[in-house]
């Protein structure tokens, strides 16, 4: 009853990462709000949880783990129905700030539970079980916003958050044993220079493209703020004595810190596809936004079936060799992806989809393992929280670096297409008479044409990028230890 009740709250907030933006047109026209401004409900959300993720460890010191998952999960549900009774855009960005902000705690918590309350040798079926309830957010989220918004209203996308969030509340209180605190004090200053650094990096990245990046002095005044903040963040807890708000012993754990690094790129490759893919569907393959959820779904029924299969295998491989297979069929899904034409029936989007699936679950259920094998029981509660901040610090420069890549190439592309429009190209004379270039109306409907084409070459060269990016990850795993040994060593350290 303690995993599926902290795994019910888990997925309650992993869904509320994406299951929100096939609503944004919707949200746009019944708030009136602007195209710039409708992406604050999805930006606020994200610079709040990423400020305040990293206080887990520290409120779980002060005032005990149960308490902390209970206050998350009820300022989380409140949060979610004032969402849904918003009738402004002020309104829902403040309740957006207020769900990111209870909702942050949740998935670091269900973690830190879920290998406190399971043995060694049951560690990997764990981080499948969790791994498949954070994984439920970006596969799962649009096709369920969509169904939400196109069957009843936008607001149900917050709404259905309300029964799941009582009743884990419910579980939590009934069943969850509170941990003893130990006596916990907050270094203020490494808090609020981080906070600062994450705060200003979300700002930037998000911003970005829609300010044309370092032509603006806002994107150029936030990199600058998030590199001063962090660089006085790094200073500060390399100098401080006595309390620090991140503990180095972390950095002293080579396994964690090297799956934190492969969790960042997990997020790059995981949340880029996932931003790419439905805008591609949508807008050049023309697919409803229902469709477009079902077709993406098998990614999900591919990770389903790789973590209940790794949650057993961890136990008997080793996990370099299974992360190394996660990273190959990811690669080998993503060049399925680079194959993409406007022509093409959905088999290839299903069949690739579910084939990455595949690999993200391979993938991120022994990396999860690998992990905390060797990191000492005490320093879960500050392990988790950055383990997942880091996960979704590479989702957001996953999605920023493919929409700017995106953009970027479409314009390029398009110049180079479109210069070969001229009387001289005798390919023009085979064009139906829609696309006469001697008419006004047929320039209009031939660049139209090219701008398609432009994007179709932009997304290709995506798909590429975000392949070489996994091959290029591999080579690190040999430097990664096998945890089984460690794991069973620390065996007496765990309370069971």
């Amino acid at each position: 009853m303690i995993t599926v009740v902290v795994m019910l709250a888990t997925i309650m907030q992993a869904l509320d990462t994406t299951i929100a933006n096939v609503a944004l047109p919707h949200m746009q026209g019944t708030l009136q709000a602007s195209q710039d401004q409708i992406t604050w409900v999805l930006t606020s959300y994200i610079v709040a949880s990423a400020i305040t993720l990293p206080l887990t460890g520290w409120m779980c010191a002060r005032w005990g783990r149960r308490r902390v998952f209970l206050v998350s999960v009820v300022g989380f549900t409140i949060a979610s129905a004032l969402c849904g009774l918003a009738g402004s855009l002020g309104g829902i960005v403040a309740a957006r700030l207020l769900q990111g902000v209870f909702g942050a705690a949740l998935v670091p918590l269900s973690q830190a539970v879920l290998l406190d309350i399971n043995p060694p040798h049951k560690v990997g079926q764990a981080m499948a079980i969790w791994g498949a309830g954070i994984m439920v957010g970006p596969i799962l989220g649009p096709m369920l916003g969509g169904w939400l918004t196109e069957s009843f209203d936008w607001r149900w996308v917050f709404f259905i958050n309300v029964p799941v969030g009582v009743f884990a509340w419910w579980g939590i209180a009934r069943y969850l044993p509170e941990s003893k605190p130990p006596s916990a004090r907050l270094d203020m200053f490494g808090f609020i220079t981080l906070s600062l650094a994450i705060g200003l990096l979300q700002m930037f990245l998000d911003r970005g493209e829609l300010l044309e990046w370092f032509d603006s002095w806002e994107i150029k005044l936030e990199a600058a703020g998030a590199l001063v903040a962090f660089a006085f963040f790094a200073v500060h807890t390399a100098t401080v004595q006595g309390v620090s708000f991140f503990d180095r012993e972390l950095l002293k754990d080579r396994n964690f810190v090297i799956g934190c690094t492969f969790g960042f790129v997990v997020g790059v490759v995981l949340y880029g596809t996932m931003a790419l893919l439905p805008t591609f569907l949508q807008s050049l393959m023309e697919y409803p936004v229902v469709h477009t959820g079902v077709v993406t779904a098998p990614r999900g029924i591919g990770t389903m079936i790789a973590m209940l299969l790794v949650g057993r295998l961890v136990q008997k491989v080793d996990v370099r060799i299974i992360m190394t297979c996660g990273f190959g069929i990811t690669a080998f899904a993503l060049w399925q992806m680079t194959h993409v034409t406007l022509q093409m029936d959905s088999r290839l989007v299903v069949l690739s989809g579910f084939i990455q699936g595949l690999g993200i679950g391979f993938t991120f259920v022994p990396l999860s393992t690998a992990a905390f094998a060797t990191l000492a029981p005490q320093l879960r509660n500050q392990g988790t929280p950055v383990f997942s901040l880091l996960r979704n610090i590479g989702g957001s420069v996953g999605i920023s670096i493919v929409q700017a890549l995106l953009t970027r190439g479409a314009a390029q592309a398009h110049a180079q297409i479109a210069s070969t429009v001229a009387p001289g190209n005798v390919g023009l004379l085979s064009l139906p008479p829609a696309m006469d270039i001697s008419t006004q109306a047929g320039l209009a409907v031939l660049n139209a044409e090219v701008t398609r084409q432009a994007f179709l070459v932009a997304y290709i060269d995506d798909f590429w990028i975000m392949m070489a990016l996994t091959l290029a990850a591999l080579p690190f795993l040999v430097a990664l230890r096998p945890p089984r040994r460690q794991a069973q060593a620390a065996a007496a350290e765990v309370p069971h």
